[in-house]
């Protein structure tokens, strides 16, 4: 069964550069999610790469693909983000601001995960992909 992934910054990244496995996921998956803050994340390194312009043509290209759409966060995604943050404060395992972010977006649209970060694995509402 395809599953609705939402990518993280170093999946997007996996992909570009080809890596097997992470290909195979982005063409299986009936439908990928990029976070707005894995847009921010993405761009601003393409700012500071020697490649920056073509790296960010490919991706503008990667975004208009027909099962690619980017999760923007709302009032609803700062309520999950409020939330998350208590509930990682508490357990002491809290995760950095961005992560925070993208999780809120996860767990508001009910996706599954796809990224590398272990920190993800202290927020049992996320499903998760591990390749």
């Amino acid at each position: 069964m395809a599953v609705e992934i939402a990518i993280d910054t170093n999946r997007y990244r996996d992909f570009a550069d080809g890596v097997p496995d992470v290909v195979h996921q982005f063409r299986v998956s009936a439908r990928i999610y990029v976070p707005l803050i894995v847009v921010g994340e993405l761009r601003a390194g393409f700012l500071m790469g020697r490649r920056g312009q073509e790296n960010q043509r490919v991706f503008e290209q990667f975004l208009h693909r027909p099962r690619v759409d980017i999760l923007l966060p709302t009032q609803e995604t700062a309520t999950h983000y409020a939330a998350l943050f208590k509930q990682l404060r508490t357990a002491g395992t809290p995760v950095p601001t961005n992560d925070l972010w993208i999780a809120a977006l996860v767990v508001q649209h009910g996706v599954t995960l796809f990224s590398r970060d272990k920190h993800f694995d202290a927020i049992p509402q996320i499903a998760r992909i591990s390749v």
